[in-house]
């Protein structure tokens, strides 16, 4: 009868707290079931006791910045010259070959020098001019090409052509000199030529009178040879002096030798190579022609 009546007294409570909620019976039902279940955790349930989450930092958008790529122009490749031909004669330097290379350009007429043998500005005008007139690449500096070239358009140089015995090219003779024997002596060259029936014999060179005191132009003789002289008026050595017009002379000047062409005679003609003079004194006799002209 106790049971009976503890079951009816519950009933009756479950009765009365549904028109009181609006529950349903059976939501009742599962939460007094749920309140007798015992609690249960999880891997993802936090525990009781466990400290808040912290709240997460507040992430604030940006913009993203737009950089333009950089834009590369296609730069065609560079073209390279080709490398100069190797030089055989170089700018600069000095050799027998510079000697040879410059009486050849000479025997054409584009070096207007004696061959000296150095290889400066005057010489490589010269082998530019003869690069231009011949088709080959202007450089100025003899490559194979160019030095075979003027081999083939020139003979080989004799000695007198390398080693030319004036510093200036001997001027055309005079016709006057081209008959007997004759001092053969121009004032544009600078030189003197000795002449045996039209032939050279000897070369040197010379210098003339100032304006002041000129040497004398014409055609005159040998008159007397002093080998040893002394100017009665200036008191000045004149040696191989050979007289052809009054006090004027072909003779040798220690001054000549060591001034050159700085300086002047009073009217005679100097020589500046002792030897040669002496030699020619040798030779020479009184009434040979003296031929001076321009």
């Amino acid at each position: 009868m106790h049971r009976i009546s503890v079951a009816g007294t519950a009933l009756a409570t479950a009765a009365v707290a549904t028109l009181v909620t609006g529950c349903k019976q059976q939501d009742m039902a599962d939460a007094g079931h749920a309140r007798a279940r015992p609690e249960v955790r999880t891997s993802h349930s936090a525990p009781a006791h466990a400290a808040p989450a912290k709240p997460r930092p507040h992430r604030t958008w940006h913009k993203p910045t737009y950089k333009p790529r950089p834009t590369h122009r296609a730069v065609p490749p560079r073209r390279t010259a080709p490398p100069a031909p190797a030089a055989v004669i170089a700018f600069g330097t000095s050799s027998e070959r510079v000697r040879e290379l410059q009486a050849r350009l000479r025997a054409l007429g584009l070096f207007g020098r004696n061959p000296t043998g150095y290889y400066g500005t005057v010489t490589r005008s010269s082998v530019l001019a003869y690069q231009r007139g011949h088709g080959l690449s202007a450089t100025g500096s003899v490559d194979r090409r160019t030095w075979n070239s003027l081999r083939t358009a020139t003979k080989r140089p004799t000695r007198d052509e390398l080693y030319p015995p004036t510093t200036n090219p001997l001027a055309k003779p005079d016709p006057r000199c081209m008959t007997g024997r004759a001092l053969c002596i121009s004032k544009t060259s600078r030189t003197l030529a000795w002449m045996v029936n039209g032939k050279v014999v000897s070369a040197m060179d010379v210098r003339f009178g100032s304006q002041y005191t000129p040497t004398r132009e014409g055609q005159f003789q040998v008159d007397f040879k002093s080998r040893d002289h002394v100017s009665t008026i200036y008191h000045t050595p004149m040696p191989y002096a050979m007289f052809f017009s009054g006090g004027q002379a072909v003779h040798y000047s220690a001054d000549f030798a060591a001034r050159g062409y700085s300086g002047a005679s009073h009217g005679c003609v100097n020589v500046r190579d002792k030897a040669k003079i002496a030699k020619l004194f040798d030779q020479v006799r009184t009434g040979d022609k003296v031929v001076v002209y321009k």
